[in-house]
């Protein structure tokens, strides 16, 4: 279930922003690549000036705001919330894909979680050795499913600083091609908005596009596919069915509790939730 979104844009060109930072950045590398290559009837470091205001876009400009989306917890048992959206926004640094409000949940059956790298290795461990791999994800809201893929590999998660690095130029060339998300499914929840879930195990995806899905319906399993450091589940909310055309909008959950009872709208960065379905 969710709750009417009314967007308040911020600045007035928030929302344009979200629709062309995307395209903006794509042309700005092209047309600095050819201005190198064959030289371009430009004004002197047009190119430059063009790469560098997309850059800004990518990473800072537009933050749109609206009424949180209440959605269903996507998982059940004890998860860690990383890159979370109530301690900074954009919570993973950027507003680039919709990802203004994302979370990352990262499951820990027992004991505390950490990112814990060194530069020894070894640089990468199989995703089926975390606890996460081939947990069930569930639809957060009733909907109709717009995407869904299910052919990316199940990468290694990256376990050092060379494997970060690894991780990071994957990460530039899945992007270049559009594969950010990995395995992935998205949802028309209503009210123009759109909830992604994202590097989900390769072959576990249940749903094909039109399919109309239930809170609490199983749609996938948590992997490692796409750009992602170890087996998680990356959740977030747009106001478009593409990443590359939509803004990012607040989310809140439902059927998630403290250790100690407390209820959670959205966990911190690194605190331990209890998550059940609510249907």
């Amino acid at each position: 279930m969710s709750t009417t979104t009314r967007i308040r844009p911020g600045p007035w060109w928030a929302v344009d922003v979200a629709r062309l930072r995307i395209p903006l950045a794509a042309f700005a590398i092209v047309a600095m690549l050819l201005d190198a290559v064959v030289g371009l009837p430009l004004p002197r470091f047009t190119s430059l000036a063009l790469v560098l205001a997309a850059l800004a876009l990518y990473f800072r400009g537009g933050r749109v705001h609206a009424t949180p989306t209440l959605l269903d917890a996507p998982v059940t048992g004890r998860w860690f919330a990383v890159n979370s959206p109530a301690d900074k926004v954009p919570s993973h640094g950027l507003h680039a894909y919709g990802q203004t409000y994302a979370v990352d949940l990262i499951n820990q059956p027992t004991g505390e979680w950490k990112l814990d790298l060194g530069w020894r290795g070894p640089h990468t461990r199989s995703p089926a050795e975390y606890p996460g791999f081939g947990a069930p994800v569930l639809a957060p809201a009733d909907g109709v499913v717009v995407r869904a893929k299910n052919s990316q590999r199940d990468h290694g998660a990256r376990t050092s600083w060379p494997g970060v690095l690894l991780m990071t130029a994957e990460g530039a060339l899945m992007e270049a091609t559009g594969r950010i998300l990995g395995n992935h499914v998205v949802i028309d929840i209503g009210d123009g908005r759109y909830v992604a879930l994202a590097h989900l195990r390769r072959g576990s995806v249940t749903v094909r596009r039109g399919d109309s899905v239930q809170a609490g319906q199983q749609i996938g399993e948590c992997g490692n596919s796409g750009n992602s450091s170890e087996p998680h589940l990356h959740v977030q909310v747009m106001d478009a069915p593409s990443i590359f055309f939509g803004a990012g909008l607040p989310m809140r959950f439902r059927g998630m509790v403290t250790e100690t009872g407390d209820e959670v709208d959205v966990p911190s960065n690194e605190q331990a939730v209890l998550a059940s379905p609510v249907h």
